[in-house]
């Protein structure tokens, strides 16, 4: 069994683990990344579509493009890589270190006894079983991710007739992937009265193809003995399904694109607390998890929106790791919490006496926002947003200045809440 002494293992080769890994190598720690395909890059690589790389490189990127800039980074660092390798089990050892244990075809049994950890392990998409849709069990339902996968990484195409279920971007993607080759995009049936993907995918994806989006619908049954032969549609008024206005589409494929789940396991196995709000991890101020010297960042964190969200955070994350290894820790942190109209904010403490940004999504839908940070109730930071909706998350950048004529104590009340401007 080959053992590796590091100073930090990063575990997911995705944004958020070549960010993280790139950042603490980069300062002369040594640093590991683990991957468990067989070459960096995530689900970056099926991603052909632009839009990636506005915010982290100031240009239009496909994903692989926008994969390919961190691959040339890590190549060019000091950082171990091991790819298709997986890591299975995390203990703590007496002295703070961490001891995992991967496995890999390549190199068999590895084990990584490390000063930090920084979970990067990305999300995985929820599935017919998540949302129980009634009907028969035959071919032809997918996530939308995985048909992504098969058509612009594999060569195949699933289905020719297609119905989507969610109007997250990734379904939004596809409906637009599967009218390119040749397939007809039936309808998006989206659960919630609003879309649930960027507005600019549902300008894109679907007003541009002529696809009809059906908001406040679900998908009540699929009909189908071998392969999908049909699914009944129904309106939902109040909340409830409307079955007398239950009308049905004939098709050959349904996708699902009915949200994301962080991939937490290797988190619960090693008792890590997790956010019941966003399934993540917990986090101070410094993306350190419940756990001692184990950081988290990216989609495993909190589902992001666009992927510069997901590198700025792990390059965060990255550089509290260094601050960690030097011995350095905050003087103090305050706890912050959603506040009115605010799903959850990442991370759930900050540090007054640094700059940081915090992550947030609203509840609502609104075309003239005002997002505030409160202390004790009393209004420290406003900032206007012409344009809000659950789908896209809402950064906030907080900093020492917005404290200082401010009396604050460990049990000084912080929130965000958001509202329409008057």
């Amino acid at each position: 069994m080959r053992t590796e002494q590091i100073d930090t293992l990063v575990i997911g080769g995705g944004a958020a683990g070549m960010s993280a890994a790139a950042t603490v190598s980069a300062a002369g720690f040594t640093t590991a990344l683990v991957e468990r395909e067989d070459e960096l890059g995530g689900v970056l690589l099926q991603c052909i579509h632009n839009g990636f790389g506005l915010h982290e490189f100031k240009e239009e990127l496909t994903g692989p493009e926008y994969a390919e800039r961190w691959v040339r980074n890590i190549e060019s660092s000091e950082v171990k890589v091991f790819c298709g390798t997986t890591i299975m089990e995390m203990s703590l050892l007496e002295d703070g270190r961490k001891e995992c244990f991967g496995y890999s075809p390549e190199y068999g049994v590895l084990k990584f006894v490390t000063k930090t950890v920084v979970l990067a392990m990305g999300c995985r998409e929820r599935n017919r079983g998540n949302v129980m849709i009634p009907g028969t069990r035959p071919a032809g339902v997918y996530t939308a991710g995985l048909a992504q996968r098969l058509v612009n990484m594999n060569g195949y195409i699933p289905g020719k007739d297609v119905v989507i279920v969610g109007s997250g971007d990734i379904g939004l993607i596809m409906a637009r992937r599967m009218q390119w080759v040749g397939s007809t995009v039936h309808a998006v049936v989206e659960i919630q009265p609003y879309p649930s993907g960027l507005t600019r995918n549902i300008s894109q994806c679907l007003n541009d193809f002529k696809i009809p989006l059906y908001l406040s619908h679900v998908v009540s049954k699929i009909y189908g003995k071998e392969r999908v032969e049909a699914v009944d549609i129904t309106p939902l008024e109040n909340g409830v399904p409307n079955h007398d206005k239950t009308f049905q589409i004939t098709c050959d494929t349904l996708l699902l694109s009915v949200g994301l789940i962080p991939e937490n396991e290797l988190s619960k196995q090693v008792g890590i607390e997790l956010n019941s709000l966003t399934n993540g991890p917990t986090v101070d101020s410094m993306l350190m998890t419940s756990i001692e010297g184990v950081f988290s960042a990216g989609n495993v964190l909190h589902v992001h929106d666009l992927v510069d969200f997901v590198s700025a955070e792990a390059r965060l994350a990255g550089e509290n790791v260094i601050e960690y290894l030097k011995g350095k820790r905050p003087e103090r942190e305050l706890s912050i919490k959603p506040g009115a109209n605010i799903r959850y904010v990442n991370p759930t403490r900050i540090n007054p006496d640094a700059e940081s940004d915090i992550y947030m999504r609203p509840l609502v839908v609104s075309n003239n926002a005002r997002i505030q940070l409160l202390v004790n109730g009393e209004v420290v930071k406003r900032q206007k947003k012409p344009h809000v909706q659950p789908s896209e998350m809402i950064k906030l950048k907080i900093t020492p200045k917005i404290f200082q004529d401010i009396e604050i104590t460990p049990d000084s009340k912080v929130e965000v809440t958001l509202q329409d401007e008057p």
